[in-house]
């Protein structure tokens, strides 16, 4: 009977604090949400929390029919299913054989990864680089020099050798070449970190803007982040110039701001339904053993 009482209690407390920390972690996303649906008058006046008020759909409608923001969430989404798609199939070419611990120099090439998630030449080098490659301006300037991430790499690697090894040798003595293996029965057991690590590629590569800043000067090779990037800075330039009483340009409506944003979240947010039930999964058994 206590130790009914003491789980009711546990569960009890364990519910009142996830739903909590659920609670503050939604705030922000409904706050934004609450001002891209408010007037310009209920924002300004300071109303809206988390719910909207003076409910209007003007802002999204000006997003959907902006041809820039359409533009760049096109290219954004052909961009994102690039890199992840390029990112996953070199990751798991350089996984599979640093997974072998026959591998000769494997050592070696494990501390030189290693060495890459500490030390690197800076940004200065890596646009010299870039321009020296003739990239500037170019889809593949975005996509290149972040191919392999040494973290996710490691993960894999660590995934990988928790496959039995008795599996492989099986598959050998039925005949099956290195390639055949891999395909066949490392891939499908290693679905949960693969849809993991796709993932973590997939935002990093949505929510990236810096190396857009640096490489791209083309409009029609601006992704979302970048579109946000700007909306944001003519915002605080506009306010400058209000502040010095000059009126050239009128203010962005906060409503329109936080629109964008929303465009710009929901895309990505919708694909982590789709991978949930291997997310959980693919972290945690990433993570069992080095």
């Amino acid at each position: 009977m206590r130790d009914r009482t003491a789980n009711r209690v546990f569960d009890t407390i364990n519910f009142i604090v996830l739903t909590t920390c659920v609670l503050v972690c939604l705030a922000p996303f409904l706050h934004i949400v609450a001002i891209s649906l408010s007037s310009t008058r209920a924002i300004t006046s300071g109303e809206v929390n988390l719910v909207p008020v003076e409910l209007e759909w003007q802002a999204y409608v000006q997003v959907f029919t902006d041809s820039s923001m359409i533009r760049s969430l096109g290219f954004t989404i052909l961009l994102t299913c690039l890199f992840t798609v390029l990112c996953m199939v070199l990751t798991i070419a350089a996984g599979y054989p640093l997974s072998k611990r026959n591998l000769k120099g494997r050592k070696l090439v494990m501390f030189i990864i290693v060495v890459t998630m500490f030390f690197s030449g800076g940004l200065i080098p890596e646009y010299i680089l870039i321009r020296n490659l003739n990239l500037l301006d170019s889809i593949w300037a975005l996509v290149l020099p972040g191919l392999i991430n040494p973290f996710y790499l490691i993960i894999l690697i660590s995934f990988f050798n928790n496959i039995p090894e008795s599996l492989e040798e099986s598959a050998e003595i039925d005949g099956s070449s290195q390639y055949r293996t891999l395909i066949s029965i490392v891939l499908p057991l290693s679905l949960p970190v693969i849809a993991t690590l796709s993932l973590f590629y997939a935002v990093g590569r949505w929510n990236g803007f810096s190396d857009t800043l640096m490489y791209i000067q083309s409009p029609e090779l601006y992704p979302l982040q970048l579109k946000l990037y700007q909306l944001i800075q003519n915002n605080m330039v506009t306010e400058l110039m209000q502040m010095e009483g000059t009126q050239m340009h009128k203010m962005m409506p906060e409503s329109l701001k936080a629109a964008s944003v929303i465009f710009a979240t929901v895309p990505i947010l919708i694909v982590y339904p789709w991978l949930q039930r291997y997310f959980v999964s693919g972290v945690m058994l990433g993570a069992v053993k080095g």
